[in-house]
């Protein structure tokens, strides 16, 4: 596994770090020689930000073209000894392309300029008709299982359903079908660890090119169109991980909500209180914060008769961890900790570093307003890139790690599947629980009541 994550600056040749240059410089440095080859952090970082600039077919041709033309592959005989110098050079590049942004793959014409360029130089040597089969191999690999993951994703969103909203009316009786955590998992750290699968089965997903596509807009210099006109398919992983987000969040709100007496929703809360602690400890900070964001919703919030039966200390230090005051310094720091843990770890279990998502995308969203993409003579911000790619590039390291954690389908059936209510179902809820305090809560109760009773 090429580990794609730059270091502290990308050079062009043998050069100090650079800030900007043109997108034709760029491109130039990216083209291996017979005596040269790009630093590793230099080919992620610009092959990650050069999509905003250049649709990724249109980038590999123009390296194509200039191996040709440098190369003189177009020149019969071939310089033989020139070649065997250059080819595992270009196959190295072509590899750390295929490797680490596979989806660019997706189109025909890249795999054609792949095929083209190796059959230029395959006379030389035969090994470079072998390299070939085996960098295509596991792109095929690569590409199936990008798909059958994103597969997988949309069968998860059609299966999840909501709870019709009446049901909240008529908590007393609840319809004998509907089961609730407790009675799928009643150990904190267990649905810790599956909560932290579902993570990482999402990370496994994302390739690092949707954090720049996720904001990719018509560069002024080139023509009228984005590199990219189909974005939802380019974005399809990252919006489905913060689906995820969303239903955890309203899943764990629902399981407090729903119980009809007050003792079952404080040992729900309590419960939920020792999953995040668990989540906390194994640096699954997103399954933290959804867990923390739902127990916060005003529905759960204003539950003060509950929540003053349960035992809720853990879960004040554990809000103190992901306060956003001072922009999330808390969480920073701790996400710092983690990240240090994962780099000197011995484990899959110690490597496990999930960060808390919408937060690293506001990140990146707040680099790429803030640094215009290009200088007003033109040239590319490279510094700016530079930083995108440390960002994306950890993220990259902490997405590959694998789960150490044995499944248990039962639960991740429900994590996925369990109905959840609304937030008007959640309001109702709350408010058959423990009524209405003022006449703001008294006349929405009212008005959902009326809205529920008049559709059954």
């Amino acid at each position: 596994m090429i580990s794609p994550g730059p270091g502290p600056g990308a050079c062009l040749a043998d050069g100090p770090p650079i800030t900007s240059a043109s997108l034709d410089t760029l491109i130039q440095n990216l083209v291996p020689t017979a005596d040269y080859y790009p630093e590793k952090a230099y080919v992620f970082t610009f092959l990650l930000s050069a999509r905003l600039f250049i649709p990724p077919p249109e980038l590999l041709a123009r390296v194509c073209e200039l191996c040709i033309k440098q190369q003189q592959l177009d020149q019969s005989p071939l310089d033989t000894a020139k070649v065997r110098k250059f080819g595992p050079k270009i196959l190295q590049l072509l590899t750390e392309w295929t490797e680490t942004f596979p989806s660019d793959f997706r189109e025909e014409k890249m795999v054609g300029h792949l095929k083209d360029i190796i059959h230029r130089i395959a006379p030389c040597d035969e090994a470079y008709w072998k390299t070939l089969n085996q960098v295509l191999q596991k792109l095929s690999q690569k590409l199936a299982l990008m798909s059958q993951g994103e597969e997988s994703i949309v069968k998860v969103s059609l299966n999840a359903s909501s709870i019709s909203d009446k049901l909240a009316a008529f908590k007393t009786k609840p319809p004998p079908i509907q089961k609730d955590m407790l009675s799928i998992c009643n150990d904190p750290y267990t649905l810790a660890q599956q909560l932290t699968h579902v993570e990482l089965e999402h990370l496994s997903h994302i390739g690092p090119e949707e954090f720049v596509q996720a904001f990719v807009q018509k560069d002024p210099l080139d023509g009228t169109q984005p590199c990219f006109s189909d974005q939802k398919k380019k974005t399809s992983n990252l919006e489905a991980y913060v689906r995820w987000f969303n239903r955890l969040c309203y899943l764990v709100a629902t399981e407090i909500c729903m119980p009809a007496k007050k003792k079952q929703r404080a040992q729900v809360i309590e419960f939920f209180i020792d999953v995040a602690r668990e989540c906390f400890n194994i640096g699954n900070f997103n399954s933290l914060m959804a867990i923390i964001s739902g127990m916060n919703m005003s529905p759960v919030s204003r539950l003060k008769k509950t929540w003053g039966k349960a035992k809720t200390a853990k879960f004040f230090i554990l809000e103190h961890q992901m306060d956003p005051t001072g922009n999330f310094y808390n969480y920073r720091t701790a996400l710092r900790g983690a990240a240090h843990r994962s780099q000197t770890a011995n484990s899959n279990r110690e490597r496990i570093v999930i960060p808390f998502f919408s937060l690293l995308i506001k990140d990146i969203y707040f680099l790429n307003e803030g640094c215009a993409n290009r200088l007003p003579n033109g040239h590319v911000n490279f510094e700016k890139f530079v930083e995108l790619a440390r960002q994306v590039g950890e993220f990259m390291t902490w997405k590959q790690v694998e789960c150490p954690f044995e499944q248990d389908r039962a639960i991740l059936h429900y994590l996925h599947t369990a109905p959840i209510f609304s937030e008007d179902g959640l309001y109702l809820a709350s408010y058959e629980s423990e009524s209405p305090e003022n006449q703001v809560e008294k006349d929405r109760w009212k008005a959902l009541r009326s809205n529920v009773l008049g559709k059954t």
